[in-house]
């Protein structure tokens, strides 16, 4: 399942959270958190309304992969201030390649020679923002016109030479979560907030570098975590897909068995533990055709001369 994305701001080895929850660039933590809470009520297996299993399945995935770590990167202070000073390495880049850059939505083109910058920017990242998530196959064209309305915005602020001004932090205690949607019966969970502890955090950076195709790093990262909360199923979850990506089918077994008896649905173990079963039904499929290969060749040497 691939959630890569190349448009917009993504095309410059960057990681456009703004674009993945919907928001606009200077969005304060109040409303980057409503919108975290709308979007995880959307997608979460408990609550989302996606009827067919596999959307659904893609859904909670989305969810755990990419929506709950761009919230991350806005919870926690080093995360924020680090991505920040990347929007503003990023803004200087799009200056001084712009005669390169290449825009293809309607929305960003419009947003490049819109006369009142600020309130086109935000009309357009709200109108896109409404329908985000409201199907599996608008929601990656849906974040890629948005950071490419980031994008054309970041190129115009620093043009004029004021850059975009980080909102500020957020408060010390979280506030209140939004109302319930009504909808939604008391028998449903609200979905939470990813979880601020080191081996969430561990996985966080872990899932980057397995994003990245890097394995073996991320290995070290999962087991780090495991070290500190050894019941972690995200994180043996993860090291299972680590080790099976590094054809080490024994070894995922074993932490899809500890990430299940901690979390019976946690879903990136499922995932392993289906590519196992996968994995040992064509095995086994080889060694029977081998098999009757063997046999026929047999048949044919095996006479006797008359």
């Amino acid at each position: 399942m691939s959630f890569e994305m190349t448009k917009g701001l993504f095309k410059y080895d960057f990681t456009d959270q703004h674009a993945i929850l919907g928001i606009p660039l200077d969005a304060e933590f109040n409303d980057i958190r409503k919108r975290y809470m709308k979007i995880a009520r959307r997608l979460h297996s408990d609550t989302c309304s996606f009827e067919d299993p596999a959307d659904k399945d893609w859904a909670n995935q989305f969810l755990s992969k990419v929506v709950n770590p761009a919230y991350n990167k806005f919870s926690k202070e080093s995360d924020r201030k680090e991505y920040n000073l990347l929007l503003g390495t990023i803004s200087k880049r799009l200056v001084k390649e712009q005669a390169k850059m290449q825009i293809e939505s309607a929305a960003a083109k419009e947003l490049a020679t819109a006369k009142d910058l600020e309130d086109a920017y935000k009309t357009a990242v709200g109108k896109l923002a409404l329908k985000q998530y409201e199907s599996v196959a608008e929601t990656q064209d849906a974040i890629a016109q948005i950071s490419e309305l980031n994008m054309v915005y970041l190129l115009r602020k620093e043009r004029l030479g004021v850059g975009v001004t980080p909102p500020p932090p957020p408060p010390k205690k979280d506030p209140p979560d939004v109302v319930v949607d009504p909808k939604i019966t008391k028998k449903d969970p609200l979905p939470k907030p990813p979880g601020d502890s080191l081996a969430d955090r561990s996985c966080v950076r872990a899932q980057g570098f397995m994003d990245s195709k890097n394995y073996a790093k991320a290995t070290l990262e999962l087991k780090e975590a495991l070290k500190r909360e050894p019941k972690h199923s995200k994180a043996h979850g993860l090291l299972a897909m680590c080790y099976f990506q590094q054809s080490q089918a024994t070894m995922a077994k074993l932490e899809v068995q500890k990430a299940l008896a901690s979390n019976p649905e946690e879903p990136t173990a499922l995932e392993v533990k289906k590519k196992l079963e996968q994995a040992a039904a064509s095995g086994a499929k080889e060694k029977k055709n081998e098999s009757k290969l063997g046999a026929f060749f047999g048949s044919l040497f095996s006479g006797k001369k008359k």
